[in-house]
C-alpha cells in the first residue's frame, strides 16, 4: 500500500475510536458529574472556598497527601523486591500466590481492617506474643496503623505489576544475560531495572490515588482528628453536619490537588505491557549462589506471611462460625444472588466503558490522552458524594428503591474502570504497535481486524479485567451503604448489618464466604481467558 494511502487508512480508522472514547467519556461525566450539580441545586447550598482558610482542613489536606505519599513509597519499597524475588525463583504454586495477591484489593476494607487488628492490634496475636515476652503491646491507631493497612493492601499490587513488567522482558534478554554469565548485580542493572523503571511511576501514581481516597481504613484505624483524610472530612460534613456546600468544596479540592500530582506523573509514566497479568513462561538462565537464593526465599516468605496472616486470622475466625447454618439462611442466599448479579452487570458495563476509553486513547487524535486521564481521575472522585447526589436525584422522582440497583451497578462499573484500563490499554497499545500497519496492508479492517488481530491479543487481558471487576464489585460497600434496604442487600451490606447487631460469629463467617467467592471467581475468569492460549 502506498504511504499516502496508508496514512489515510490510519487516519480514517481513528474517527470511530474517537467516537467510542467520546461516548465513554460522556457516560463518565454523567455518572460522576451529575451529583456535583444535584447536591447544591437540591439543597440550595453553593460551594464556598472559605473552607480552604480553615486551619483544621488545611491540616487534613496535609495529612491526606503525606499519608498517601508515604503509603505509595513504602508499598513500592517492599513490593518491588518481592516482585524480583518471585520472578527469580521458580516454585510450584507461584501463580496461585499471585492470584492471592489480588485478594486485599477485592475484600471489603472493613473486613481486612478487622483482620489486621486481629494480628497487629493491641489484642492481636503479635501483641499477645510481645506481652508474653514482657514487652509493650503494639498500638497501631493513627498514622502507623494507616500506613500498615495501606501497605497490606497495595504492596501485593505493586508486586504484581512489577512481576508482570519483568515477565514482559523478551526471553532473548534473559538468554543473553545467561550466556554472558552476568551476576545478580549486573542482571539487575542491565535487564531488570529498566523494566521496573518503566512501570515505577505508574505504581506510585496508582497507589497514591488509592490512598488519597482511603475512607474505611482511616475511619477504623485513624484514631482521632489528628489522623483524618479529606474523604473522612467529606463523609463527616455530609453525614453529621449535612453541609453540601462544604462537601462540594472539599471534593473539588481533593480532585484538583490530586490532578496536580497526576498530570505530571502521567507525562513521566510509560506504558508497560501486561501490567496485571500473571506473566508468560520466562526461562531465566543465570545461576545464583546459595546466599542469593536464600535471600529471595526469605523475601518471598516475609511478603507471604505479611499478606496472608490477616487472612489466616479471618479464616480462623470464620471457621468458628456455623458456616453450614449460614449457607442455609434465606437472607444469605438472597444476598449472594444479589451480589453476583450486581457484580456481573457492573463488570460488563465496566468493560464496555473501559474499552471505549481505551480505543479513544488509541485513536492518535489530538486530545486522545484525555481519555486515559479521565479513567484515572475516577479514583479521586469521592464515592459518597456520587451516591448522595444520585440519592437526592432519585428521591425527587420517587424511584429510589426501584432504581437503586441500577445506580449501584453503574457506580461499581465506574469505580472499576481505572483498574480495567491499566490491564487493557497496554495490551491494545502493544498490538497496535506491532500489527496494525501489517493488517492494513493486508486489507484487514472493521470486524475482520477485531477478530483476527485484536481479539487474540485482548482475550486474556479481558479475562483478567473481568476477574478484577468481579472481585471489586463483590467487595464494594461504599455506594450500597447509602442505597441498601430490605430490598437491596448484598453480602458486604449483610456483613455490615451482622457486625452492627454484634453477631460477630456470623460476620466472621460471611467474611470468609465472601473471600472464598472472590478467589474462586478470579481463578475461573483467569483460567477461562487463558485456556485457549495454553492449548
Amino acid at each position: 500500500m502506498p504511504r499516502r494511502h496508508m496514512r489515510h487508512a490510519l487516519t480514517a480508522g481513528s474517527w470511530p475510536r474517537m467516537a467510542a472514547g467520546a461516548a465513554g467519556l460522556a457516560c463518565l461525566v454523567l455518572i460522576l458529574g451529575a451529583p456535583f450539580l444535584v447536591l447544591p441545586l437540591a439543597t440550595g447550598s453553593m460551594p464556598s472556598l472559605d473552607v480552604l482558610a480553615d486551619p483544621y482542613l488545611l491540616g487534613v489536606l496535609r495529612f491526606t497527601l503525606m499519608q498517601a505519599a508515604l503509603s505509595a513509597l513504602l508499598s513500592a519499597l517492599f513490593g518491588i523486591p518481592l516482585a524480583l524475588a518471585l520472578h527469580r525463583t521458580q516454585f510450584f504454586g507461584r501463580h496461585m500466590l499471585l492470584r492471592l495477591f489480588l485478594l486485599p484489593q477485592a475484600l471489603p476494607t472493613l473486613v481486612a481492617a478487622l483482620g489486621i487488628l486481629a494480628v497487629f492490634g493491641r489484642s492481636g496475636l503479635l501483641s499477645q506474643g510481645l506481652a508474653a515476652l514482657g514487652l509493650p503491646r503494639l498500638d497501631i491507631y493513627g498514622l502507623s496503623g494507616i500506613l500498615l493497612a495501606h501497605v497490606f493492601f497495595n504492596m501485593p499490587l505493586a508486586a504484581r505489576i512489577g512481576f508482570a513488567a519483568l515477565s514482559a522482558v523478551p526471553n532473548e534478554s534473559w538468554k543473553l544475560a545467561g550466556q554472558l554469565s552476568l551476576g545478580r548485580a549486573a542482571t539487575f542493572r542491565i535487564v531488570e531495572w529498566p523494566a521496573i523503571r518503566a512501570v515505577l511511576p505508574g505504581i506510585l501514581t496508582l497507589i497514591f490515588m488509592l490512598c488519597v481516597t482511603s475512607f474505611a481504613l482511616v475511619l477504623v484505624l485513624g484514631g482521632g482528628p489528628a489522623a483524618t483524610t479529606l474523604e473522612v472530612a467529606i463523609y463527616q460534613s455530609l453525614r453529621y453536619d449535612f453541609d453540601p456546600g462544604r462537601v462540594i468544596a472539599l471534593s473539588l479540592t481533593q480532585i484538583v490537588v490530586v490532578a496536580l500530582v497526576l498530570v505530571p506523573a502521567s507525562l513521566w509514566t510509560r506504558s508497560a505491557p501486561a501490567m496485571f497479568s500473571l506473566g508468560g513462561r520466562v526461562q531465566r538462565y543465570e545461576r545464583p549462589g546459595r546466599l542469593a537464593r536464600l535471600c529471595d526465599i526469605a523475601v518471598i516468605a516475609l511478603g507471604l506471611a505479611f499478606v496472608l496472616t490477616p487472612f489466616a486470622a479471618i479464616l480462623a475466625n470464620g471457621l468458628k462460625a456455623d458456616l453450614a447454618g449460614l449457607l442455609m439462611q434465606a437472607s444469605v442466599h438472597r444476598a449472594m444472588v444479589t451480589s453476583l448479579v450486581i457484580a456481573l452487570l457492573a463488570t460488563v458495563c465496566g468493560l464496555a466503558l473501559s474499552m471505549a476509553l481505551v480505543f479513544g486513547a488509541a485513536s492518535r487524535r489530538l486530545g486522545a490522552s484525555a481519555f486515559t486521564m479521565a479513567g484515572s481521575i475516577v479514583l479521586v472522585v469521592p464515592p459518597v458524594v456520587v451516591g448522595a447526589g444520585w440519592f437526592l436525584l432519585l428521591r425527587d422522582v420517587g424511584a429510589v428503591s426501584r432504581l437503586a440497583p441500577v445506580i449501584v451497578i453503574l457506580a461499581n462499573a465506574v469505580m472499576a474502570v481505572p483498574f480495567m484500563m491499566r490491564i487493557l490499554k497496554p495490551a491494545l497499545d502493544g498490538a497496535e504497535a506491532t500489527q496494525r500497519r501489517l493488517a492494513l496492508q493486508l486489507g484487514l479492517s472493521g470486524m475482520a481486524y477485531g477478530r483476527l488481530v485484536l481479539w487474540p491479543v485482548l482475550r486474556r487481558p479481558l479475562g483478567l479485567a473481568a476477574a478484577f471487576g468481579l472481585a471489586l464489585s463483590l467487595g464494594d460497600l461504599g455506594v450500597v451503604a447509602l442505597f441498601g434496604s430490605q430490598d437491596l442487600v448484598t453480602l458486604p451490606y449483610l456483613l455490615l448489618q451482622r457486625m452492627g447487631s454484634y453477631r460477630t460469629d456470623d460476620a466472621a463467617g460471611l467474611a470468609l464466604i465472601l473471600a472464598a467467592l472472590c478467589l474462586v471467581l478470579m481463578i475461573l475468569a483467569e483460567r477461562g481467558a487463558g485456556r485457549t492460549e495454553r492449548g
